[in-house]
C-alpha cells in the first residue's frame, strides 16, 4: 500500500471524489484512478488493486472500481466492484472479488460481538436463558447446554474471543445487492445478499462449498446463520439459530429459536422451539412454541400452548424423533410424546407417553386416546426413514451436527421394550376384561394394546434384522440410550463426556465435540452390544442363538413390507391413488 500522489488526488476530485484527509487513503501500488469515481472517503481506506474484472451474475461480467459511494474505515481487497452505495460503508474489512450494489448502510457501531454469545431462553420461554448462540453451535451441544450449565459457560468464553477487534467482514466472493441496512454483521466468503431489509448483530457463516443466501425483505436480528442456509421472502428472525442448510422462507418469523440441519421452515410462526434437524413446517397459522421436534413435520393450523395453567409461558413438551402432528393439532403443554408418533386433535390432557412409541394419539372431546404400535406399519413411516438420508443438503464440509438414521436404533428400541411389557403390566393390574386401559393420561382400547404388544414385539425383531448381519460385537451391554438431537449415543458415554467437563478435564467446545465424533464413530459396535443384551433378555438366556434371532427377523422384516404394502393397497382402494402410482411404489418396497 502506498499513499496517493498528488496528480492521483487532482484526477479524484475532477471525478468527483473527496476525502476527509487524502494522507489517510492508501491504494495498490497499480491504482488506477479510472476505476474511482465519485467516492467520499473517511478516516482510513486501503484499496487493493481494482484491475480487472468480475462476474455480477452468471454471465454478465463488468469492470471492478469503485464509483458512487461514501467509505470511512474501510479496507477493500482486490477485484471488488463496489457502486451506488446510497448511505455507506463503516470499519469494515471487504474480502477478494466482491460485489456490493445498491445498498444503504453497511456499518459496525460501537462494539460488538455479530450475535456471538448471545443466550436465549428454548424450550420454557420464561425461565433463564439456556443455550447461548454462537457460530461453533451444533444440535448436540444445545442439547447439552439444555443441563449443563458449565458447558454454557466454555461456549459464552469462546464466543467472545471471536472478532477482538469489533471490525466488520464481508468474505471473499460475497454479493451484496439492494440491501437497506447491515449493522454489526460479520459475512462469510461467497454468501449472496440480495434485496435484504436488515441485518444487525448477526453472523452469516458462509463457504465457496457451501455459500448461504439471504433474501428479499428479510429482518435478521441478534442471530447466527450457519453455512448453505437459506432466509428468503420477508422472514423474520431474531434471537435464533439457523443450521447447516437450514431453509427459513415465504413470511416465517421466528424468536428465540433454533433450527438445526436441514429444517425447513414456511409461512408460521416459531418461538422458544427447538426444531433439531429435518423438522418442517409449510403452512400458513402454524406454530411451533416451546417444544423439540427433530424428524418432524407439522400439520397446517399445527399450534402448542405454553400457558397450561395461565402463570407465563413457563411449560414445554417434546415431540420424540418421527413424530407428526395432524392438521388442526393443539397440543397443551406439558406432554411427551414418543417417536415415530402422530398426533391428533386438541390433546388437553397432557400425555406422557414417551415408551409408546409408533402411536396416534387423537383427541375426542375431553379424552385423549391412544393407539400404541399402529405407526410402525404405514406407508407414511416407511417413506420417512427413507427420505432423510436423501435431504440432507450439507456439502461435506459443512456438516457439523451429528445425524445418526439407524432405523430402528437402540433409542427407539429401548422404548419398544419398556412400551411392550407396559402394556403387558396394564392387562395385568387393570384385568384381561377390561375393555379400556387408561396410561400416561390416556385411554388404550383392550384390541390396540393387544395389537400394540404384537406391533412392539415385531419393532424389535425388525431391529435385530438390521443388526446381526454385521454383528461382531461380544460383549453385550443394555444400557439407556439417548436421542441428543439427531445423534444416538448409550447414555453412559455422556455421562462420562459431563463427567470430565464438570472436572475441568475437557475445558473446550472442540473438545467436546471431538469427543462427540468417537462416540458417534463408534454407533455401530454400541449398536451391536445393545442388539446382544437384547437378545439375552428376550430369551432370558446368556446364550445368543444367532441363527433363530437372525431367522426371527428376516419373518420381521418381511411382515413389515407387508404392512406397509398393505397399506399402500387400502389407499389405493380409497380411491386417493392412481394404479400406476402404487404399483411404482410397491415396486420400491
Amino acid at each position: 500500500m502506498r499513499e496517493l500522489t498528488n496528480r492521483e488526488i487532482t484526477v479524484l476530485e475532477e471525478q468527483g471524489c473527496t476525502a476527509e484527509d487524502w494522507c489517510t487513503v492508501l491504494v495498490d501500488e497499480d491504482f488506477n484512478t479510472d476505476t474511482v469515481r465519485n467516492v467520499a472517503f473517511y478516516g482510513h481506506v486501503e484499496i487493493a488493486s481494482l484491475m480487472g474484472n468480475i462476474e455480477v451474475e452468471e454471465g454478465f461480467v463488468r469492470r471492478c472500481g469503485i464509483y458512487n459511494s461514501t467509505l470511512r474505515n474501510v479496507s477493500i481487497s482486490e477485484g471488488c466492484l463496489i457502486e451506488n452505495v446510497r448511505g455507506y460503508i463503516s470499519n469494515y474489512d471487504i474480502g477478494e472479488k466482491c460485489y456490493i450494489s445498491d445498498a444503504g448502510v453497511i456499518a459496525t457501531q460501537g462494539t460488538s460481538n455479530f450475535g456471538n454469545g448471545n443466550v436465549i431462553s428454548v424450550l420454557n420461554e420464561g425461565g433463564d436463558g439456556n443455550v447461548v448462540i454462537y457460530d461453533g453451535l451444533t444440535s448436540q451441544l444445545a442439547w447439552l447446554m439444555l443441563h449443563n450449565e458449565n458447558i454454557r459457560n466454555i461456549a459464552i468464553k469462546e464466543a467472545y474471543e471471536h472478532n477482538p477487534d469489533g471490525r466488520g467482514l464481508i468474505g471473499d466472493r460475497t454479493r451484496i445487492c439492494g440491501v437497506k441496512e447491515i449493522t454489526n454483521t460479520v459475512i462469510g466468503r461467497g454468501c449472496e445478499i440480495q434485496g435484504v431489509s436488515r441485518l444487525s448483530n448477526t453472523t452469516i457463516q458462509s463457504t465457496d462449498d457451501a455459500s448461504t443466501f439471504i433474501g428479499t425483505d428479510v429482518i435478521i436480528d441478534n442471530t447466527v446463520v450457519a453455512c448453505g442456509a437459506s432466509v428468503t421472502d420477508g422472514a423474520k428472525i431474531s434471537n435464533c439459530f439457523i443450521g447447516e442448510s437450514a431453509h427459513i422462507g415465504k413470511g416465517f418469523s421466528a424468536e428465540s429459536s433454533l433450527f438445526f440441519a436441514n429444517s425447513h421452515m414456511e409461512n408460521g410462526e416459531a418461538c422458544a422451539a427447538y426444531c433439531g434437524p429435518f423438522a418442517a413446517s409449510h403452512h400458513k397459522s402454524t406454530l411451533l412454541i416451546g417444544g423439540m421436534f427433530s424428524f418432524y413435520n407439522a400439520g397446517s393450523a399445527t399450534n402448542q400452548s405454553n400457558h397450561a395453567y395461565k402463570m407465563g409461558p413457563i411449560h414445554w413438551g417434546i415431540l420424540e424423533r418421527g413424530a407428526k402432528t395432524a392438521s388442526g393439532c393443539h397440543i397443551l403443554w406439558p406432554a411427551h410424546i414418543g417417536a415415530f408418533s402422530m398426533a391428533m386433535g386438541k390433546i388437553a390432557t397432557h400425555p406422557d407417553v414417551r415408551n409408546l412409541p409408533f402411536s396416534y394419539v387423537i383427541a375426542n372431546n375431553d379424552k385423549t386416546y391412544l393407539v400404541p404400535g399402529v405407526n410402525l406399519r404405514t406407508v407414511g413411516t416407511w417413506r420417512d426413514v427413507g427420505k432423510w438420508p436423501k435431504r440432507d443438503h450439507r456439502h461435506h464440509s459443512a456438516r457439523r451436527d451429528i445425524i445418526d438414521f439407524a432405523f430402528p436404533n437402540p433409542y427407539i428400541i429401548q422404548s419398544v421394550v419398556d412400551g411392550k411389557n407396559t402394556l403387558k403390566r396394564l392387562m395385568e393390574e387393570q384385568g384381561e376384561n377390561c375393555d379400556e386401559y387408561t396410561y400416561g393420561n390416556c385411554h388404550i382400547s383392550k384390541t390396540a394394546l393387544v395389537r400394540g404388544i404384537r406391533l412392539y414385539d415385531v419393532a424389535i425383531r425388525l431391529f435385530l434384522h438390521t443388526v446381526i448381519p454385521s454383528l461382531s460385537a461380544t460383549e453385550p451391554s443394555g444400557g439407556e440410550w439417548i436421542d441428543m438431537c439427531g445423534m444416538l449415543s448409550p447414555k453412559s458415554e455422556i455421562d462420562r463426556l459431563e463427567a470430565d467437563i464438570a472436572s475441568g478435564a475437557i475445558n473446550s467446545t472442540e473438545e467436546i465435540l471431538a469427543i462427540l465424533h468417537l462416540i458417534h464413530r463408534d454407533y455401530d459396535r454400541n449398536s451391536q452390544s445393545y442388539a446382544l443384551s437384547l437378545m439375552q433378555g428376550q430369551s432370558d438366556s446368556l446364550f445368543v442363538d444367532t441363527d433363530y434371532w437372525r431367522k426371527e427377523g428376516e419373518e420381521a422384516h418381511a411382515l413389515w413390507l407387508k404392512m406397509v404394502r398393505n397399506d399402500a393397497e387400502k389407499e389405493f382402494e380409497m380411491g386417493d391413488v392412481e394404479e400406476k402410482q402404487l404399483r411404482e411404489f410397491l415396486e420400491k418396497i
